[in-house]
Protein backbone atom coordinates (compact mmCIF):
# COMPACT_ATOMS: atom_id res chain seq x y z
CA UNK A 1 0.00 0.00 0.00
CA UNK A 2 1.41 3.35 -1.03
CA UNK A 3 2.15 5.74 1.86
CA UNK A 4 -0.44 8.44 2.47
CA UNK A 5 0.81 11.85 1.44
CA UNK A 6 -0.19 14.70 3.72
CA UNK A 7 -0.98 18.12 2.29
CA UNK A 8 -0.39 21.52 3.86
CA UNK A 9 -3.05 24.14 3.19
CA UNK A 10 -2.54 27.85 3.66
CA UNK A 11 -4.91 30.20 5.47
CA UNK A 12 -6.42 31.54 2.24
CA UNK A 13 -7.45 28.04 1.12
CA UNK A 14 -8.88 27.21 4.55
CA UNK A 15 -10.99 30.38 4.60
CA UNK A 16 -12.41 29.54 1.15
CA UNK A 17 -13.40 26.11 2.45
CA UNK A 18 -14.92 27.68 5.57
CA UNK A 19 -16.90 30.16 3.50
CA UNK A 20 -18.24 27.37 1.30
CA UNK A 21 -19.14 25.32 4.39
CA UNK A 22 -21.03 28.24 5.93
CA UNK A 23 -23.17 28.53 2.80
CA UNK A 24 -23.59 24.89 1.73
CA UNK A 25 -22.53 22.78 4.73
CA UNK A 26 -19.40 20.93 5.89
CA UNK A 27 -19.93 17.83 3.73
CA UNK A 28 -20.44 19.88 0.57
CA UNK A 29 -17.27 21.88 1.28
CA UNK A 30 -15.30 18.66 1.79
CA UNK A 31 -16.44 17.37 -1.61
CA UNK A 32 -15.83 20.70 -3.33
CA UNK A 33 -12.25 21.09 -2.06
CA UNK A 34 -11.43 17.36 -1.96
CA UNK A 35 -10.61 17.30 1.76
CA UNK A 36 -11.79 15.43 4.83
CA UNK A 37 -14.93 16.75 6.50
CA UNK A 38 -13.18 16.74 9.91
CA UNK A 39 -10.72 19.27 8.54
CA UNK A 40 -13.58 21.58 7.59
CA UNK A 41 -15.01 21.38 11.12
CA UNK A 42 -11.57 22.14 12.59
CA UNK A 43 -11.01 25.12 10.31
CA UNK A 44 -14.41 26.57 11.14
CA UNK A 45 -13.40 26.62 14.80
CA UNK A 46 -10.17 28.43 13.82
CA UNK A 47 -11.89 30.98 11.58
CA UNK A 48 -11.12 34.02 13.78
CA UNK A 49 -7.44 33.07 14.02
CA UNK A 50 -7.22 32.35 10.29
CA UNK A 51 -8.45 35.84 9.48
CA UNK A 52 -5.70 37.43 11.60
CA UNK A 53 -2.71 35.66 10.07
CA UNK A 54 -1.01 35.96 6.70
CA UNK A 55 -2.80 34.29 3.80
CA UNK A 56 0.24 32.09 3.20
CA UNK A 57 0.43 30.73 6.77
CA UNK A 58 -0.09 26.97 6.73
CA UNK A 59 -0.31 25.90 10.36
CA UNK A 60 -0.55 27.04 13.99
CA UNK A 61 2.51 25.34 15.39
CA UNK A 62 4.03 26.34 18.72
CA UNK A 63 3.55 25.67 22.42
CA UNK A 64 0.34 26.81 24.03
CA UNK A 65 0.47 29.16 26.98
CA UNK A 66 1.06 27.37 30.27
CA UNK A 67 -0.60 30.17 32.24
CA UNK A 68 -3.26 31.61 29.88
CA UNK A 69 -4.98 33.65 32.61
CA UNK A 70 -1.70 35.36 33.52
CA UNK A 71 -1.06 36.15 29.86
CA UNK A 72 -4.59 37.50 29.46
CA UNK A 73 -4.03 39.95 32.31
CA UNK A 74 -0.56 40.82 31.01
CA UNK A 75 -1.83 41.51 27.50
CA UNK A 76 -4.56 43.73 28.94
CA UNK A 77 -1.93 45.62 30.93
CA UNK A 78 0.19 46.15 27.78
CA UNK A 79 -2.86 47.45 25.92
CA UNK A 80 -3.67 49.85 28.77
CA UNK A 81 -0.10 51.11 28.95
CA UNK A 82 0.01 51.75 25.22
CA UNK A 83 -3.41 53.41 25.31
CA UNK A 84 -1.85 55.91 27.74
CA UNK A 85 1.17 56.25 25.38
CA UNK A 86 3.52 54.78 27.98
CA UNK A 87 6.57 52.95 26.69
CA UNK A 88 6.55 49.19 27.18
CA UNK A 89 9.76 47.18 26.85
CA UNK A 90 10.45 43.49 27.24
CA UNK A 91 12.04 44.32 30.60
CA UNK A 92 8.87 45.92 31.94
CA UNK A 93 6.76 43.06 30.54
CA UNK A 94 8.88 40.54 32.44
CA UNK A 95 8.71 42.58 35.65
CA UNK A 96 4.93 42.95 35.38
CA UNK A 97 4.54 39.25 34.59
CA UNK A 98 6.57 38.33 37.66
CA UNK A 99 4.40 40.58 39.82
CA UNK A 100 1.22 39.04 38.38
CA UNK A 101 2.55 35.53 38.97
CA UNK A 102 3.29 36.46 42.58
CA UNK A 103 -0.24 37.81 43.04
CA UNK A 104 -1.68 34.67 41.44
CA UNK A 105 0.57 32.42 43.60
CA UNK A 106 2.23 30.81 40.57
CA UNK A 107 5.49 29.60 42.10
CA UNK A 108 6.89 27.91 38.98
CA UNK A 109 6.80 31.04 36.83
CA UNK A 110 10.25 32.42 35.88
CA UNK A 111 9.48 34.95 33.14
CA UNK A 112 12.76 34.72 31.26
CA UNK A 113 13.57 36.43 27.94
CA UNK A 114 12.57 33.39 25.84
CA UNK A 115 9.17 33.19 27.56
CA UNK A 116 8.67 36.91 26.93
CA UNK A 117 9.20 36.61 23.19
CA UNK A 118 6.94 33.54 23.00
CA UNK A 119 4.27 35.51 24.86
CA UNK A 120 4.63 38.40 22.40
CA UNK A 121 4.34 36.03 19.46
CA UNK A 122 1.24 34.39 20.90
CA UNK A 123 -0.40 37.76 21.56
CA UNK A 124 0.57 39.35 18.24
CA UNK A 125 2.94 41.88 19.83
CA UNK A 126 6.18 43.17 18.35
CA UNK A 127 8.93 45.68 19.12
CA UNK A 128 8.71 48.91 17.16
CA UNK A 129 11.93 50.83 16.76
CA UNK A 130 13.20 53.97 15.08
CA UNK A 131 15.92 53.73 12.44
CA UNK A 132 19.03 55.73 13.29
CA UNK A 133 22.14 56.60 11.34
CA UNK A 134 25.35 55.32 12.91
CA UNK A 135 28.47 57.41 13.32
CA UNK A 136 30.63 57.42 10.20
CA UNK A 137 34.34 56.74 10.62
CA UNK A 138 36.77 59.24 9.04
CA UNK A 139 38.44 58.13 5.83
CA UNK A 140 41.90 58.02 7.44
CA UNK A 141 40.68 56.26 10.59
CA UNK A 142 43.06 53.30 10.13
CA UNK A 143 46.06 55.62 10.18
CA UNK A 144 44.73 57.47 13.21
CA UNK A 145 44.14 54.19 15.04
CA UNK A 146 47.72 53.08 14.49
CA UNK A 147 49.09 56.48 15.54
CA UNK A 148 47.02 56.60 18.74
CA UNK A 149 47.97 53.05 19.75
CA UNK A 150 51.64 53.74 19.07
CA UNK A 151 51.52 56.93 21.17
CA UNK A 152 49.90 55.19 24.16
CA UNK A 153 52.30 52.25 23.93
CA UNK A 154 55.28 54.59 23.79
CA UNK A 155 54.20 56.55 26.89
CA UNK A 156 53.43 53.38 28.84
CA UNK A 157 56.82 51.90 27.97
CA UNK A 158 58.89 55.04 28.53
CA UNK A 159 57.26 55.95 31.85
CA UNK A 160 56.76 52.32 32.96
CA UNK A 161 53.11 53.04 33.70
CA UNK A 162 51.30 50.18 35.43
CA UNK A 163 47.66 49.21 34.58
CA UNK A 164 46.32 50.68 37.85
CA UNK A 165 47.62 54.09 36.71
CA UNK A 166 46.03 54.04 33.24
CA UNK A 167 42.67 55.82 33.49
CA UNK A 168 39.90 56.37 30.95
CA UNK A 169 37.17 58.92 31.67
CA UNK A 170 34.04 59.84 29.77
CA UNK A 171 30.83 61.82 30.25
CA UNK A 172 27.39 60.31 29.70
CA UNK A 173 24.45 62.74 29.30
CA UNK A 174 21.03 61.83 30.68
CA UNK A 175 17.62 63.45 31.11
CA UNK A 176 15.17 62.89 33.96
CA UNK A 177 12.83 61.53 31.32
CA UNK A 178 14.75 58.89 29.41
CA UNK A 179 13.33 59.08 25.85
CA UNK A 180 12.73 55.69 24.27
CA UNK A 181 12.96 54.82 20.61
CA UNK A 182 11.00 51.58 20.74
CA UNK A 183 8.09 50.00 22.53
CA UNK A 184 6.02 46.84 22.41
CA UNK A 185 2.87 47.47 20.39
CA UNK A 186 0.23 45.53 18.54
CA UNK A 187 1.51 44.44 15.13
CA UNK A 188 0.15 46.62 12.35
CA UNK A 189 -0.47 49.76 14.42
CA UNK A 190 0.17 52.76 12.17
CA UNK A 191 0.84 55.41 14.86
CA UNK A 192 3.05 54.71 17.88
CA UNK A 193 3.16 57.36 20.64
CA UNK A 194 5.10 57.23 23.90
CA UNK A 195 4.16 59.06 27.10
CA UNK A 196 6.77 60.74 29.32
CA UNK A 197 6.66 62.97 32.39
CA UNK A 198 7.51 66.01 30.26
CA UNK A 199 11.02 66.48 31.64
CA UNK A 200 13.06 65.51 28.58
CA UNK A 201 14.96 68.83 28.83
CA UNK A 202 15.85 68.45 32.51
CA UNK A 203 19.30 67.01 32.14
CA UNK A 204 22.31 65.90 34.13
CA UNK A 205 25.68 64.37 33.34
CA UNK A 206 27.33 61.31 34.83
CA UNK A 207 31.14 61.24 34.65
CA UNK A 208 32.51 57.69 34.57
CA UNK A 209 36.10 56.56 34.95
CA UNK A 210 37.80 53.19 35.01
CA UNK A 211 41.36 51.90 35.01
CA UNK A 212 43.16 49.31 32.92
CA UNK A 213 43.14 46.83 35.83
CA UNK A 214 39.33 46.97 36.03
CA UNK A 215 39.08 49.32 39.02
CA UNK A 216 36.26 51.90 38.85
CA UNK A 217 36.68 55.41 40.19
CA UNK A 218 33.86 57.21 42.05
CA UNK A 219 31.08 58.79 40.01
CA UNK A 220 30.67 62.51 39.50
CA UNK A 221 27.15 63.74 38.74
CA UNK A 222 26.63 67.24 37.36
CA UNK A 223 23.06 68.54 37.73
CA UNK A 224 21.69 71.27 35.48
CA UNK A 225 21.07 73.91 38.15
CA UNK A 226 22.83 76.84 39.80
CA UNK A 227 23.06 75.46 43.33
CA UNK A 228 23.83 72.05 44.76
CA UNK A 229 20.72 69.97 45.52
CA UNK A 230 19.87 69.62 49.19
CA UNK A 231 19.47 65.86 49.14
CA UNK A 232 21.14 62.91 50.82
CA UNK A 233 23.09 61.12 48.11
CA UNK A 234 24.99 57.82 48.47
CA UNK A 235 28.49 58.02 49.91
CA UNK A 236 31.27 58.01 47.36
CA UNK A 237 29.34 60.00 44.74
CA UNK A 238 30.59 63.51 44.00
CA UNK A 239 27.70 65.92 43.29
CA UNK A 240 28.17 69.12 41.30
CA UNK A 241 25.92 71.80 39.81
CA UNK A 242 26.29 73.71 36.58
CA UNK A 243 23.90 76.01 34.68
CA UNK A 244 24.37 73.87 31.58
CA UNK A 245 24.52 70.53 33.35
CA UNK A 246 27.60 69.56 31.36
CA UNK A 247 31.36 69.26 31.74
CA UNK A 248 33.27 72.53 31.41
CA UNK A 249 36.81 73.60 32.28
CA UNK A 250 35.92 74.30 35.91
CA UNK A 251 34.22 70.93 36.42
CA UNK A 252 37.07 69.15 34.64
CA UNK A 253 39.50 70.76 37.05
CA UNK A 254 37.35 69.65 39.99
CA UNK A 255 37.21 66.10 38.59
CA UNK A 256 41.00 65.98 38.48
CA UNK A 257 41.25 67.29 42.06
CA UNK A 258 38.48 65.16 43.60
CA UNK A 259 38.20 61.98 41.52
CA UNK A 260 41.45 61.34 39.68
CA UNK A 261 43.47 61.62 42.90
CA UNK A 262 41.51 58.68 44.40
CA UNK A 263 43.30 56.17 42.20
CA UNK A 264 46.12 54.24 43.96
CA UNK A 265 49.04 56.63 44.49
CA UNK A 266 47.12 59.47 42.89
CA UNK A 267 47.08 61.82 45.86
CA UNK A 268 50.86 62.19 46.18
CA UNK A 269 51.55 61.63 42.45
CA UNK A 270 54.21 59.07 43.35
CA UNK A 271 53.77 57.00 40.20
CA UNK A 272 53.47 58.15 36.58
CA UNK A 273 50.01 57.76 35.03
CA UNK A 274 48.20 58.00 31.73
CA UNK A 275 44.80 59.68 31.33
CA UNK A 276 42.78 58.83 28.21
CA UNK A 277 39.78 60.92 27.15
CA UNK A 278 38.12 62.31 24.04
CA UNK A 279 38.72 65.64 22.35
CA UNK A 280 35.90 67.53 24.09
CA UNK A 281 36.82 71.19 24.49
CA UNK A 282 36.81 71.09 28.30
CA UNK A 283 39.41 68.28 28.22
CA UNK A 284 42.01 70.04 26.10
CA UNK A 285 42.23 73.60 27.41
CA UNK A 286 45.69 74.85 28.37
CA UNK A 287 44.70 75.06 32.05
CA UNK A 288 43.49 71.44 32.10
CA UNK A 289 46.57 70.17 30.27
CA UNK A 290 48.80 71.98 32.75
CA UNK A 291 46.90 70.53 35.70
CA UNK A 292 47.22 67.01 34.29
CA UNK A 293 50.97 67.26 33.77
CA UNK A 294 51.46 68.70 37.28
CA UNK A 295 50.12 65.42 38.71
CA UNK A 296 52.87 63.34 37.09
CA UNK A 297 50.43 62.29 34.37
CA UNK A 298 50.46 62.02 30.62
CA UNK A 299 47.27 62.47 28.60
CA UNK A 300 46.15 60.82 25.37
CA UNK A 301 43.39 62.57 23.43
CA UNK A 302 41.21 60.29 21.31
CA UNK A 303 40.85 61.71 17.76
CA UNK A 304 37.42 63.00 16.82
CA UNK A 305 35.07 60.41 15.32
CA UNK A 306 36.96 57.46 16.80
CA UNK A 307 35.43 57.18 20.26
CA UNK A 308 33.56 53.99 19.34
CA UNK A 309 36.90 52.45 18.33
CA UNK A 310 39.26 53.83 20.99
CA UNK A 311 37.16 54.83 24.03
CA UNK A 312 37.19 51.82 26.42
CA UNK A 313 34.22 53.16 28.43
CA UNK A 314 32.21 53.72 25.27
CA UNK A 315 32.94 50.17 24.11
CA UNK A 316 32.54 48.18 27.32
CA UNK A 317 30.80 50.18 30.08
CA UNK A 318 28.52 52.99 28.89
CA UNK A 319 26.00 50.74 27.20
CA UNK A 320 25.61 48.50 30.26
CA UNK A 321 25.32 51.56 32.49
CA UNK A 322 22.59 53.08 30.30
CA UNK A 323 20.74 49.77 30.17
CA UNK A 324 20.74 49.46 33.97
CA UNK A 325 19.53 53.04 34.36
CA UNK A 326 16.82 52.62 31.73
CA UNK A 327 15.55 49.43 33.40
CA UNK A 328 15.34 51.25 36.74
CA UNK A 329 13.59 54.21 35.11
CA UNK A 330 11.08 51.95 33.35
CA UNK A 331 10.24 50.26 36.64
CA UNK A 332 9.79 53.67 38.28
CA UNK A 333 7.46 54.77 35.45
CA UNK A 334 5.55 51.49 35.54
CA UNK A 335 4.92 51.85 39.26
CA UNK A 336 3.45 55.28 38.63
CA UNK A 337 5.93 57.28 40.75
CA UNK A 338 6.22 60.10 38.25
CA UNK A 339 6.10 63.15 40.53
CA UNK A 340 8.57 65.83 39.45
CA UNK A 341 9.20 69.20 41.08
CA UNK A 342 7.62 72.14 39.32
CA UNK A 343 10.15 74.79 40.38
CA UNK A 344 11.88 74.93 37.03
CA UNK A 345 14.88 72.90 38.20
CA UNK A 346 15.60 69.23 38.11
CA UNK A 347 14.45 67.12 41.05
CA UNK A 348 17.38 65.03 42.29
CA UNK A 349 15.29 63.68 45.16
CA UNK A 350 12.97 62.02 42.64
CA UNK A 351 15.99 60.81 40.72
CA UNK A 352 17.06 58.64 43.63
CA UNK A 353 14.00 56.46 43.07
CA UNK A 354 15.43 55.11 39.85
CA UNK A 355 19.09 56.12 39.49
CA UNK A 356 21.48 53.36 40.67
CA UNK A 357 24.26 55.76 41.63
CA UNK A 358 26.47 53.27 43.42
CA UNK A 359 29.66 52.23 41.71
CA UNK A 360 28.34 48.71 41.31
CA UNK A 361 26.03 49.88 38.52
CA UNK A 362 29.08 50.09 36.26
CA UNK A 363 29.63 46.35 36.36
Amino acid sequence: MAPFKRHAYDAEFKLKAVGHAVEYGNRAAAREFNINESMVRKWRKQEDDLRQVKKTKQSFRGNKARWPQLEDKLEQWVVEQRAASRSVSTVTIRMKATALARDMTIDEFRGGPSWCFRFMKRRNLSIRTRTTVSQQLPKDYQEKLVTFHAYCKKKITEKKIRPEHITNMDEVPFTFDIPVNRTVEKTGTSTVSVRTTGNEKSSFTVVLACQANGQKLPLMIIFKRKTLPKENFPAGVVIKASPKGWMDEEKMSEWLREIDVKRPGGFFHTAPSLLIYDSMRAHITDAVKKQVTQTNSEFAVIPGGLTKELQPLDIGVNRAFKARLRAAWEQWMTEGETHVHQDGETAPGDLRHYLPMDRGCLG
